[in-house]
């Protein structure tokens, strides 16, 4: 990618190196389900949100310091100023105001509106404050791991958990809570497949109006993230971890839904391509 000239966002929080108490957070019971959700590709948000955790553990006397100023994190601001540029842009067009979400570097732990976040559970979006979390370590994961080395595969995993904050902005997520008062399970993760490859799709439209307006990408980027996100496709992590593939169990899509869906936003660049809830088929 080619982001020596982008500029760096200002909604980036560095807490890494900070120490945080856990009065008031989530139980080790929660903690292991929430690991285990994230193992078998399964959004740690709805683990968090059953366990009815929605506000943040207080934390102790000890204030984050800043972390360094690293290479790895200036790649991240400026991935993150990208996306403000864009979603900026597209919700101006739709006569609308695009409301810039926080991103939150942590290392082990840190408190949010939903819940402690935990490296082990992977980057997530958190709705009640509209932040994005996420230990830099998960990185290392995505290259070992899941076999998805690139700069562009993890500016893919930002653009991702963006597309979630435009999900709270236009009201989807909202019904998403609505849908899961009364749904059954089965009903629910196939309304979360939906959710996860619209954010997918949105992804993909952020990379079309980055590179089409700033000329973000260098050949072999766009492989790189389609090659993330067949990664981290329900089926394959589930076949990696347990051997066999549940398609009921899937809350993220297949790999070759993700694929799909990323390519649907990249290739048109419009927000109505990524209806995923209106689609027949996925």
């Amino acid at each position: 990618m080619k982001l020596e000239d982008q500029q760096e966002s200002d909604q980036v929080e560095d807490r890494r190196g900070g120490s945080f108490g856990a009065k008031g957070g989530i139980g080790l019971g929660t903690i292991v389900l929430v690991l285990v959700a994230w193992y078998f590709g399964i959004d740690p948000q709805t683990v968090l949100d059953v366990s009815q955790v929605v506000s943040p553990p207080a934390s102790s006397q000890s204030e984050p310091q800043p972390g360094p100023r690293d290479e790895l994190s200036v790649f991240v601001s400026r991935v993150l100023g990208t996306t403000e540029q864009t979603w900026e842009g597209i919700f101006r067009a739709g006569g609308s105001e695009y409301r810039r979400p926080k991103l939150v570097l942590f290392t082990g732990s840190t408190p949010s509106a939903c819940g402690t976040g935990r490296a082990a559970m992977g980057p997530f979006y958190c709705p009640g404050d509209e932040k994005v979390y996420i230990d830099l370590s998960f990185y290392q994961d995505l290259r070992s791991r899941f076999q998805a080395p690139g700069d562009f595969a993890q500016a893919y995993v930002i653009a991702h958990e963006v597309g979630h904050h435009v999900q709270k902005l236009l009201g989807i997520s909202e019904k998403m809570d609505a849908l899961r008062a009364r749904a059954s399970e089965a009903e629910f993760n196939r309304a979360s497949v939906r959710l996860e490859l619209q954010a997918d799709c949105f992804a993909g439209v952020w990379a079309y109006h980055a590179h089409k307006t700033r000329g973000i990408l260098e050949p072999g980027d766009l492989e790189e993230g389609l090659t993330a996100a067949a990664a981290i496709g329900d089926d394959r992590l589930q076949r990696q971890s347990r051997g066999v593939v549940v398609p009921e169990s899937f809350t993220h899509g297949s790999s070759a839904q993700r694929v799909r869906w990323f390519r649907a936003g990249f290739e048109s660049g419009r927000l109505n391509a990524c209806d995923t809830f209106a689609a027949a088929s996925l």
